[in-house]
């Protein structure tokens, strides 16, 4: 088992670079275009920001660029701005990799990489399913060959193209599902058969051997990006909120993976690193044209598949994107059709109602949270970094209303009552199990003593402490006696700063 991977640059991690570039070149353009951009941008965020988040990465696996997730937030933050695909849109989109790559810089520079895993499991399960659907939805009028009125959302525009057969086109629909069928066998034949490359190649060729007169991805700039810090600035305040999102829930996408491989690998992981190195792709995506990136899932796991040793890998697939764009144009012929059928066969994986049922017959609150998320990110589109800050609200709400009352569980022996504690006492729940064990004693008023078990406290803090103190006194004025055991080791000192007990006397009891 490694521990600690390599500095420096092997022949493994070329062979690795350049295979996950094939499948980032059509995967980049393809979405691009989900995020209501040209295609080429989609290479631009593909070339120098992968390398310049090489130099700060943590994984040696980890891959940076567009990503389908992140593509549909900018389209959602975006579509309410400007007209996708217009210059001022690609202006924006350049402006919000700024801020999602700022956010992510200061995160990192803060050291303040925990704030992913607020994000909890229900609140992004019902996210990634709602999302999932919300991407396939976009493609839905490419992969028929249809025209769907701008204006109409993301839902709307997928039932307007499927309500609409005079307007499909047949050979759109075969090479969406000839793209689909080529990237699914060559997952099962092997994960390095580089299917989305091989749908793409043969995508092209069909159009420039039949004429293909569908929709094709058109003008392809040749050379290099013009780096440029020309953004419209005075749209940055209606871009904060959702660039934090992005920056977040982006963030949280790809990590996941990364997180498990090195526990895999027994390998250091740093979330802080890996919050700086995406923030500085970001930088450089607004610098170059592009638009927000994350780490891809599936790029990951490819580049760890085909041997990287070190994160230059990542290094290597941008230079390898980057000598690739003089030639660019080439790709012009390519039909829309194959870009939409790439996007779909990466994400239909993704909604899993299973997954929220599942949480729903564990733990109902929680499963709340999943549907509401879900549902709301649906209904909210194109504004789901909405639905995300609800989400986030319902699950804070959902864990407060948990901590706000503790569990107690009672039994009689005699005249005796003994009261087991769970949960958190803290001042916000101090008062409801102060409430509980008087309604309690009320109901047995031949109760002559309590004792109070709270091993089975996570945590007291000083208000919780003042109550229990309180209690005892309201005990001895009924003529009550109210004993405490099993005091945690956390929390001696408090409840000895508090008078309620001693240390000694306490080590003594438990001692005895």
């Amino acid at each position: 088992m490694k521990s600690t991977p390599p500095s420096r640059l092997s022949g493994s991690d070329v062979i690795a670079g350049l295979s996950v570039a094939l499948v980032l070149i059509p995967q980049s353009m393809a979405y691009a275009e989900l995020a209501g951009l040209p295609p080429h941008h989609g290479l631009y965020a593909a070339g120098l920001p992968l390398i310049a988040a090489a130099f700060l990465a943590s994984s040696p696996y980890l891959q940076t660029g567009p990503v389908a997730l992140t593509g549909l937030l900018t389209l959602g933050a975006l579509l309410p701005l400007a007209p996708s695909g217009t210059a001022e849109y690609a202006r924006l989109a350049a402006l919000l990799a700024l801020v999602v790559g700022v956010a992510r810089l200061l995160v990192g520079m803060l050291k303040a990489g925990w704030v992913v895993y607020l994000m909890s499991h229900s609140m992004m399960t019902g996210f990634l399913s709602a999302a999932a659907i919300l991407i396939v939805s976009s493609q839905v009028p490419g992969a028929l060959g249809g025209v769907a009125p701008l204006q109409l959302g993301v839902l709307p525009r997928a039932w307007h193209g499927l309500t609409h057969p005079e307007n499909w086109e047949v050979a759109s629909i075969a090479l969406t599902l000839i793209t689909i069928g080529t990237i699914v066998m060559a997952a099962r034949i092997h994960p390095l058969v580089p299917g989305v490359l091989i749908a793409s190649l043969t995508g092209l060729g069909f159009s420039l051997v039949t004429g293909y007169t569908g929709a094709t991805v058109g003008e392809i700039p040749s050379g290099f990006p013009i780096l440029s810090m020309d953004l419209p600035w005075d749209m940055l305040p209606a871009l904060i909120v959702p660039g934090l999102v992005i920056s977040v829930i982006g963030f949280a996408e790809g990590v996941s993976i990364s997180r498990v491989l090195a526990s895999e690998d027994r390998q250091h992981w740093d979330a802080d690193r890996e919050f700086l190195s995406k923030g500085m792709a970001n930088v450089v995506a607004a610098v170059t044209g592009g638009l927000p990136v994350g780490g891809s899932l599936s790029r990951t796991s490819l580049n760890r598949l085909a041997g990287a040793q070190s994160r230059w890998s990542g290094l290597v697939t941008g230079i390898a994107v980057m000598a690739f764009l003089p030639i660019a144009p080439m790709l012009s012929a390519l039909p829309r059709a194959v870009l939409s059928g790439i996007v779909i066969a990466a994400i239909w994986k993704l909604v899993r109602p299973q997954d929220m049922i599942r949480i729903v017959k564990t733990s109902v609150p929680q499963g709340m949270v999943a549907f509401v998320t879900f549902f709301g990110t649906l209904v909210m589109a194109p504004h789901i970094d909405r639905a995300i800050l609800l989400g986030v609200a319902m699950s804070a709400a959902v864990h407060l209303w948990r901590e706000l009352t503790p569990t107690v569980v009672s039994s009689r022996e005699g005249d005796l009552l003994i009261v087991d504690l769970s949960g958190v006492l803290w001042f916000g729940s101090a008062a409801a199990l102060e409430d509980q064990l008087f309604e309690q004693l009320a109901d047995e008023p031949d109760v002559n003593k309590v004792v109070l078990r709270c091993s089975g406290l996570g945590r007291i803090d000083f208000s919780g402490a003042n109550v229990l103190h309180e209690m005892v006194d309201h005990a001895g004025r009924a003529n009550i006696e109210l004993a405490i055991e099993d005091v945690p080791d956390h929390a001696f000192r408090l409840l000895s700063a508090v008078g309620l007990l001693t240390l000694s006397e306490t080590r003594s009891a438990q001692d005895t």
